[in-house]
This record gives C-alpha cells, sequence and structure tokens, in this order.
C-alpha cells in the first residue's frame, strides 16, 4: 500500500461523483464513499484462506483477516482485487474465476466480496509487500470462533450464511 493511493469518490448510491482523494491523507465528506475489495478464497477442504496482519499496521496490527484492499483510481472491483492478493499474498488469480458474493457497505466505503476456488500451499505464499506476515487454511467454526474471540478484524463481512451461499456458488 502506497499512502499516496488516488481513489475514486463515490456517492451514497455507488455513482462515480467524478472527484479523486488521496487515500489515508484526505478526509472524506459526509456522502463519500470509496470502494474496497476483498477476497474469500476457499479451497476444495471448503477451507477459508486468512492472512496475519503485520504488526506494523497502524489498523488492526496482527489481526487475521481475509485479504483485500482499496480500489485505485480508474481500477475496476476485480482486476483492483487481483492486484491486492498479488501484492500481499504474492498468489495470481485470474478475472474469470472471480464469483460475486455481495456488496456490503458501511460508513465510509463499499466492500465488494468476491469469491475464489484454489488450492494453495501455505509454504509458497510470499508475503511480498509486508502486509501480511502469515496464512493459514480454517474451518468455518475455526474462523466463527476466531471471530467471535476477537482474533478476526471486526469488519470482515463473512459470515456463516455467506459461507453457505460461498458453496454453493463455488459448487463444493
Amino acid at each position: 500500500m502506497n499512502n499516496q493511493d488516488i481513489v475514486d469518490i463515490y456517492d451514497e448510491n455507488k455513482n462515480k461523483t467524478g472527484k479523486t482523494k488521496i487515500r489515508h491523507k484526505d478526509i472524506l465528506e459526509k456522502g463519500e464513499f470509496i470502494i474496497g475489495v476483498q477476497a474469500i478464497i476457499i479451497n476444495s477442504k471448503k477451507q477459508i484462506l486468512i492472512s496475519q496482519r503485520s504488526a506494523l499496521k497502524a489498523k488492526l496490527p496482527l489481526k487475521w483477516e481475509c485479504n483485500g484492499g482499496a480500489l485505485l483510481s480508474g481500477e475496476d472491483a476485480v482486476d483492483g482485487l487481483i492486484r491486492e492478493i498479488y501484492e500481499e499474498l504474492g498468489i495470481r488469480l485470474l478475472k474469470e474465476e472471480a464469483i460475486f458474493l455481495k456488496t456490503a457497505k458501511n460508513d465510509h466505503r463499499f466492500k465488494e466480496i468476491y469469491l475464489f476456488k484454489k488450492d494453495i500451499e501455505i509454504d509458497k505464499i510470499q508475503y511480498k509487500d509486508g502486509e501480511a506476515i502469515d496464512a493459514k487454511w480454517v474451518d468455518i467454526n475455526e474462523f466463527i470462533s476466531m471471530f467471535n474471540n476477537g482474533e478476526i478484524v471486526y469488519n470482515v463481512d463473512f459470515d456463516i450464511n455467506d459461507y453457505e451461499n460461498s458453496l454453493l456458488l463455488l459448487g463444493i
């Protein structure tokens, strides 16, 4: 992540306003939103890939998460997500592998959540940009337990209903 990332600004209906801002520098005003993306990667054993955030992260250090980030100006959701996953984990995802799950919305962010069915060996993961320091596969029960214990970021936007829907969408 670069502190000078330029992001497009959207209104409350997810329409581009024509404005851009510098992420982590410019303050979003009331009614201004950015678009974030998140990948839920599930393997053939129905496990979810999570990674641990670096201790150097300003927000939520050492918490576990499903990876993603913010779209840069002009980027579409899947391209931005593929870029983020490669930067953070060194994993190359393909656009045609992405399956849309849902859009979540909070104070100033729409989050586009996509599914990927992929078997990845943990020892092949490369923490390229230093944002993540570890990764592991967890089953849904461990995922929920970790979330309830505060080990997973509070804004993961993925629950048991989403998981069950994901398995159907992925055909596993």
